[in-house]
């Protein structure tokens, strides 16, 4: 059993600050024990001021949980996506530019570049061109697949403000389930410390005489009753953090005290006037991020289908391009500085004379790279009209695809409008539910503490049985936390239209 205490992780963590506690007082020669206690002191001020500084409020939730959660990072990526994708429609509205070389090493029969004469040689070969070209004009085709990745852009900018505002709804709902929780662990440790009184004073009587031991066994049955409850509604606490701590992408190791507002009944709410179902609807047609990014995929596709029927029409590019050429057997002639006289006929004359002339001499060398380059060297520009006259239907499939695309996308939006005017009128009619709930639970509780002190006053003169007195203790204790969930439940459900009518929430 001890070595199964010692594998415990909190047990290891108290093990691994005591050991660097001794380690320190070694090196700072803390050998007596008023050192020693002091320096454990400052240690424990300075962990109680460092959990003072950990807790979290609820902007501050929501602000960590939009830089770390999941689910909000991967819409963030699509988002980039878009904006990359957009970035590169631009493009193509730039020349484009390629350049090539293509060299080679021959051997055998070929063709002699030179001579242009099948011979068996070994030569060296190699082809340098740069080529550009751009699309003139194509009826507005690139330009509305542009304009359809804009918005597309800007689709997803909606859906990231969504996925945003759901987040900071789901901490709001996280968070009032942990104050509830917490409101609910003081309202049974108060059951329980009122039930620990009356078995003291219970006790008393049974020693004085004045109530049966039958008495005591009954509040010692309700006290461990209570005291299960306590544990329960702790661990209810327990899990709420984890929801929380979950959705924040925390540690579940790392320590979170939430900073609970002083009274809940001061959190700013609406009154049920104020979120009225046709004012929520229209107000949350105009300002919620999916009726936004609805209608962006519906002019995002509009654009596709003009630039899919541009693309069905004729096409006007520019081309322009430069090459040259190297061989490795070309030759040239090169002269050597010196001349020969050559006879060329006669003179007819007494005796006959001898004509020459003078010829310079030449050699034949390799000649070097960059005089093939220069002697290659040439350029070419010209138009293309390009008429898609037969193409397997495909183009025009493609408008069909999305034209069906487009009324799809129409129908969504429909769709997703009647959602949320659903979504609204049910939101308001579980609040004014939610309303009357809270109302009737405050007079149901007034009546279960009017009741419990008559029950006190006469169990404490004996004129009540403990079945009775504790059957109306857990009424009150049952209203008391009734009224606590209506509460919170309430709260929920104006925040909730709150969220449809400005798409943000306030604690």
């Amino acid at each position: 059993m001890p070595h199964l205490l010692i594998n415990l992780p909190f047990i290891k963590k108290v093990q691994k600050v005591s050991y660097q506690l001794l380690y320190f007082c070694q090196v700072m020669k803390l050998q007596t024990l008023p050192k020693i206690i002091t320096v454990a002191l400052m240690v424990l001020c300075m962990q109680k001021t460092s959990v003072a500084q950990e807790k979290w409020s609820f902007q501050r939730c929501v602000d960590y949980a939009l830089a770390h959660n999941i689910d909000i990072r991967q819409v963030e990526m699509d988002k980039r996506l878009a904006a990359l994708r957009l970035k590169q429609a631009k493009w193509a509205q730039v020349p484009s530019v390629s350049g090539s070389v293509n060299s080679s090493l021959n051997n055998g029969r070929n063709i002699n570049p030179a001579t242009n004469v099948a011979e068996n040689l070994s030569f060296f070969s190699s082809n340098f061109s740069v080529s550009a070209g751009v699309e003139l004009f194509s009826w507005f085709k690139i330009r509305n697949q542009i304009k359809s990745y804009k918005k597309m852009e800007e689709l997803n900018l909606m859906l990231l403000n969504r996925a945003q505002n759901d987040m900071g709804f789901n901490i709001a709902n996280a968070f009032l389930q942990i104050i509830l929780a917490s409101e609910t662990v003081k309202v049974n440790e108060s059951q329980v410390r009122q039930a620990q009184a009356q078995l003291e004073n219970t006790k008393k009587l049974v020693a004085a005489g004045s109530v049966s031991e039958a008495n005591q066994a009954d509040l010692e049955a309700q006290l461990a009753r209570d005291s299960s409850t306590l544990i329960t509604s702790k661990n209810n606490l327990v899990t709420s953090v984890l929801q929380i701590k979950a959705l924040l992408n925390l540690d579940f190791e790392t320590p979170f005290e939430p900073e609970i507002p002083g009274e809940i009944k001061n959190l700013p709410m609406l009154t049920l006037d104020q979120v009225a179902p046709e004012m929520v609807f229209s107000a949350a047609l105009a300002n919620h991020p999916l009726a936004k990014a609805d209608q962006m995929r519906i002019e995002s596709s509009e654009y596709d289908l003009k630039a899919a029927k541009a693309a069905m029409l004729p096409t006007i590019s520019l081309f322009a391009g430069i090459s040259s050429a190297y061989n490795s057997t070309t030759q040239q002639r090169v002269y050597d500085g010196t001349t020969t006289e050559v006879p060329i006929g006669f003179i007819k004359t007494t005796p006959q004379t001898e004509v020459y002339t003078t010829t310079q001499n030449f050699s034949s060398s390799k000649t070097p790279f960059g005089t093939q380059f220069d002697n290659n060297f040439g350029q070419n520009i010209g138009a293309t009209l390009r008429i898609p006259l037969l193409n397997n239907w495909q183009l025009r499939g493609q408008v069909e695809q999305t034209r069906v695309q487009l009324e799809k996308n129409r129908l969504t939006f429909e769709g997703d409008k009647l959602t949320l005017r659903k979504d609204v009128y049910t939101a308001y009619a579980n609040a004014e539910t939610a309303l009357d709930k809270y109302r009737n639970a405050i007079r149901i509780e007034e009546s279960s503490a009017k009741a419990y002190d008559f029950a006190t006053k006469r169990y404490n003169v004996g004129l009540l049985s403990s079945i009775e007195y504790l059957t109306t203790q857990t009424n009150l204790f049952k209203a008391q936390t009734d009224k606590l969930y209506a509460l919170y439940d309430y709260i929920f459900k104006v925040k909730l239209l709150e969220f449809y009518r400005d798409q943000k929430i306030t604690l």
